[in-house]
């Protein structure tokens, strides 16, 4: 198999712990564009958080947002949340005055109380920030397993969520997917799926994992990641991607 594109996701995959590019990965990255191979990103991370990692590594695509925003070259797409099931989902958590909320516009995070992993913007009415600037994520810290299944029972049918780390409930658009913002990057690169590699660790990145000519799972996934994957390599702070596309990769090309 020629393999054409590489797809990584960012943390706990290309990102060591630190939140780091190890100079060995970079260099390994470059030199697979160096050859041709096109090198794309799918991350959860909204795209303001994107530009010391583009200093470092050149992707030539971008799906950010777990997909509510894909940037191919000048071209961007996005999948809001539409006003009216944002204030449908919020008025489910309001049910809880404790539960931590964060409204993702894309450009700013909004929160209604301090999140100690986020920069965030506190403010009083989220629902206010979206009718100004829009909705791409709304992001629920989960502190109560129960908090889950009473949230999931009122979801609106037109939003689709993933949950990151066990403990965060992220809700979009039911078009904006990883898996959506892939095959978009794909297309926009001049590759098919089945010319392409994944890496990823958690359970947004299983679709692609699956659809894609090769999954690979990081040593530090989830066990159901290496289950639907096809291989499994080292952890992100043993830089299992860069160790794995120069073992297989670089020398043949062929996989």
């Amino acid at each position: 198999m020629k393999i054409k594109a590489i797809i990584v996701d960012l943390d706990r995959t290309l990102l060591r712990s630190d939140k780091t590019i190890s100079r060995y990965t970079a260099e390994v990255l470059k030199e697979c564009q160096t050859r041709g191979i096109k090198v794309l990103v799918a991350t959860a991370r909204p795209w303001r958080t994107m530009e010391a990692f583009l200093k470092v590594v050149p992707f030539d695509a971008q799906t950010v947002s777990n997909g509510a925003r894909i940037l191919c070259g000048v071209e961007k797409k996005e999948f809001p949340i539409c006003l009216e099931d944002v204030e449908r989902i919020l008025k489910v958590l309001r049910v809880k005055d404790t539960l931590k909320v964060t409204l993702e516009t894309g450009d700013i995070a909004y929160s209604n109380l301090p999140v100690e992993e986020y920069e965030t913007i506190l403010t009083e009415d989220l629902l206010d920030r979206a009718k100004k600037e829009g909705a791409l994520k709304i992001l629920v810290h989960l502190e109560d397993p129960c908090d889950l299944e009473i949230i999931k029972e009122h979801l609106p049918k037109q939003v689709c969520y993933t949950i990151a780390h066990g403990t965060l409930l992220q809700i979009q658009n039911q078009e904006a997917t990883k898996w959506n913002g892939v095959r978009t990057m794909l297309e926009f690169v001049g590759c098919l799926p089945e010319e392409a590699i994944y890496f990823g660790d958690d359970w947004d990145d299983i679709q692609s994992i699956q659809k894609c000519g090769l999954g690979i799972a990081m040593g530090n996934a989830l066990a159901e990641v290496k289950n639907a994957a096809d291989d499994v390599t080292e952890t992100n702070d043993e830089d299992g991607v860069a160790c794995y596309l120069e073992r297989y990769l670089l020398d043949t090309n062929s996989l």
